[in-house]
């Protein structure tokens, strides 16, 4: 019988399944079902519509579900999901891109001092951390906290109700404020600062090693999904973990993912500690690290841009790559959704640089510029934080499939951009670590054997005004702290 792993993603926006032959790595099957939308600052969803998304996927994948041996989910990072205890969700989940806890985030840091945080933890939280929502929902909701007995990431929730067990990874527990990848362990005085240590450290899941199995699926979930009963159930993942799994990284290659948010990453065998909050020291899914710095405002952006200019992303591409890059043509910072890097999340996004002259192909470059040049500013971060960002720039996510995302951002960076062939990378890192906890094998050898990262080179545009277009935006981005 041809045996098969189940890699699942289940991000902002959607969850997407992958079917991957265990031995050769080969896409089977495909399917996704959408999350219900959210506009930040407000932004949360309902735990259960990710399993109702999950079981929608399953039931078009019924043909390939009997092979299936394992399985293992990669999911948005840092969201709160609170269950009483008879396993029900007590509110929606608190999602990442939420802002509302940026009172919360100011208080913690001033109470430990960002140094504190990175030295404790390796990052300074921001209003993304779920720390900070937790101190939101004790100071907001004290009838709901009271009636808390589990508290869990996204991923976590899905594994609780895969196989029943409270437990999470030490990559996405690194993103919650209250755990040390260095010394992997939760840390007491840290989640006191949110809420009391003493009747919440209870509460948090048990964190499993990266190839630990989490369980065998419930008889209840392999029915709800088609799934024989003795699939096995990894520990997960958070999503960029995932992703690094199905890339295949090599020693200073960089991520960057253009999504509803945007991050830049790259592995490291060393704990990172920056106290400006730029760079999140987190771990990765093998037991090293991710150091990563991320932005709210990505791919959202240029539907938006789109959208004011009447037409589409596939659109507004093609207007952009039709301007003629100028060293002084618009810029704009694309704060939309207020900012996480930098730490801004009461900001806006401004134009600026425009003239009469303006056109709308200039607009749309400005677009996709100004998402790009957040993160290359991210890339910089890595750098100076010590880390190796000297092999190659890998360009992943929805926007990665933008011919003007993918030339702009050779063009800025001022060097080749790999595009990866596979477009699932977080639900081909999934299936990577069921197949890890199936049969043994290390995540980079089974990456080299399913032959993940490959894909199309981009080249830059040596009259694209990369570095002029970079320095007029970080001016442009000063004003935005000032206003």
């Amino acid at each position: 019988m041809r045996q098969l792993v189940a890699g699942i993603d289940s991000s902002t926006q959607s969850t997407k399944v992958q079917l991957r032959d265990l031995e050769t790595g080969s896409v089977v099957a495909f399917a996704s079902a959408p999350h219900p939308s959210t506009t930040p600052p407000v932004s949360e969803q309902h735990p259960h519509s990710w399993w109702t998304a999950l079981v929608d996927c399953f039931a078009e994948l019924q043909d390939h579900a009997a092979n299936v041996v394992a399985v293992s989910v990669g999911a948005q990072q840092h969201g709160l999901v609170v269950l009483d205890r008879k396993g029900q969700n007590l509110r929606p989940a608190k999602l990442w891109n939420d802002t509302t806890s940026a009172p919360q985030a100011g208080r913690l840091i001033r109470e430990l001092g960002a140094r504190g945080w990175a030295e404790a933890c390796g990052s300074v939280p921001v209003a993304a951390f779920t720390i900070t929502k937790l101190a939101w929902l004790v100071e907001h909701e004290e009838r709901v906290a009271d009636e808390v007995a589990m508290v869990m990431l996204p991923h976590d929730y899905l594994t609780w109700r895969l196989c029943g067990r409270h437990v999470t990874d030490r990559g996405d527990a690194s993103g919650t404020g209250w755990f040390d990848p260095r010394s992997n362990r939760y840390v007491d005085d840290l989640l006191e600062t949110a809420a009391p240590a003493e009747v919440w450290m209870p509460r948090l899941p048990a964190v499993l090693g990266p190839d630990e199995v989490a369980g065998s699926i419930t008889s209840q979930a392999a029915r709800a999904l088609g799934l024989g009963n003795a699939v096995l159930v990894g520990p997960g993942t958070g999503d960029n973990m995932a992703a690094a799994l199905g890339l295949g990284l090599e020693p200073g290659d960089v991520v960057m993912s253009l999504g509803t948010s945007g991050t830049v990453y790259a592995q490291s065998q060393s704990g990172t500690t920056d106290p400006s909050g730029a760079v999140a020291g987190f771990a990765d899914a093998t037991g090293g690290f991710l150091p990563l710095v991320c932005t709210l405002n990505a791919t959202k952006v240029t539907e938006t841009v789109a959208r004011w200019l009447g037409t589409d992303p596939a659109g507004l591409s093609a207007l952009a790559l039709e301007a003629r890059p100028r060293p002084d043509g618009p810029v704009l910072v694309p704060y939309f959704d207020g900012e996480r890097t930098p730490n801004l999340p009461n900001s806006a996004g401004i134009f600026a640089g425009l003239r009469n002259d303006s056109s709308r192909g200039d607009l749309a470059l400005a677009a996709h510029d100004g998402v790009l040049c957040g993160l290359m500013a991210g890339i910089d971060a890595l750098t100076g934080a010590g880390i190796d960002t000297s092999g190659r720039l890998l360009l992943i996510g929805g926007g990665a499939k933008s011919p003007a995302y993918q030339t702009r951002a050779a063009t800025l960076h001022r060097t080749p951009v790999l595009v990866p062939a596979d477009d699932e990378i977080a639900a081909a890192g999934a299936a990577v670590q069921a197949a890890w906890v199936a049969t043994g094998q290390l995540p980079r050898s089974l990456a080299a054997a399913w032959k993940l990262g490959r894909g199309s080179v981009i080249d830059p545009d040596p009259t694209g005004h990369g570095e002029q277009v970079r320095n007029r935006f970080s001016k442009a981005a000063g004003w935005v702290t000032t206003l």
